[in-house]
């Protein structure tokens, strides 16, 4: 059974799961994205994250 998504609304970062699913991605395709640069992320301590405003930028100029 899949846990829900509970990223608060107001958070300014995504696990590499909840960016892939707004992505459409499955969980080990977001990962790969993840590790070859595709989906941007940043390192917090031992965790790895998708800031919000950089795949929205991202998403952005592939759309424009």
């Amino acid at each position: 059974m899949h846990k829900p998504i509970t990223t608060h609304p107001d958070a300014l970062v995504l696990t590499i799961r909840e960016a892939g699913l707004k992505l459409g991605l499955s969980k080990s395709a977001a990962y790969a994205a993840a590790a070859k640069g595709e989906i941007p992320t940043v390192r917090i301590g031992t965790r790895i994250r998708v800031p919000k405003d950089a795949l929205n930028r991202m998403l952005n100029r592939e759309t424009a």
